[in-house]
């Protein structure tokens, strides 16, 4: 190898050390922020779930042209079932970061997972 292939991998080295550090550091700076979860359907709220403070697990029936059922356990939340023909929704799994998201189409339903403040 030559002296600029040796530099040139360093510094590469170097940024995704550095890259990895700072989304740990993120990551650590918001681990103690509640998570909310916001079911809606139609548009509008069901109901908003703080799952940091969630001490037993529940479901929740949503109605509609399809019969389904939501998840709620602590730091986590996902369709159970649905009676939608494609099932997209309930093979999303389990949603426990902010930002994941949950869609039912047939039955107009959302779960969000956001940052509480």
């Amino acid at each position: 190898m030559k002296k600029h292939d040796i530099i040139l991998i360093s510094i590469i080295a170097i940024i995704l050390i550095g890259g990895f550090v700072g989304f740990k550091l993120y990551q650590n700076a918001h681990a103690n922020e509640p998570l909310i979860a916001e079911i809606t359907q139609n548009n509008l709220l069901v109901e908003r779930i703080d799952l940091s403070a969630v001490k037993e697990a529940r479901v929740i029936k949503l109605p509609g042209d399809y019969e389904e059922y939501v998840l709620i356990e602590k730091g986590r939340i996902r369709f159970k079932e649905a009676e939608c023909p494609d099932q997209v929704c309930v093979n999303t799994g389990w949603l426990k970061e902010p930002g994941d998201i949950a869609v039912c189409l047939p039955n107009k339903a959302i779960i969000v997972i956001r940052e509480g403040k």
